[in-house]
């Protein structure tokens, strides 16, 4: 099931946005034209990834400074050891439709 979670402008290319899919946190990021979701909370502390820092497709917790990669949730540098979920994102009619 997907969700929309707002249109595809609201995504600015290069900034994290936090929307609410089905009672979870969610961060959408548009980067080279494609959107991302993955889910906000750090998996070593529970920090939320959107204060943190987007640089490509690279986003640092502010916490500790774990690192994932927001096209597949993968841990780049520790502390964190598991990946935070990734999320498929469809856009239909300039609207953002999110995997719930």
């Amino acid at each position: 099931m997907r969700v929309r979670v707002a249109s595809s402008k609201d995504v600015v290319p290069g900034q994290m946005r936090v929307f609410d899919v089905s009672g979870t946190s969610v961060d959408v990021v548009s980067v080279n034209g494609t959107f991302h979701a993955f889910d906000d909370k750090c998996t070593h502390m529970g920090c939320s990834l959107a204060k943190g820092k987007l640089n490509g497709t690279t986003v640092t917790c502010p916490c500790h400074g774990s690192q994932f990669d927001v096209t597949s949730g993968a841990v780049l540098h520790g502390p964190a050891q598991r990946p935070v979920r990734s999320r498929s994102v469809q856009v239909e009619a300039g609207e953002l439709l999110v995997e719930a």
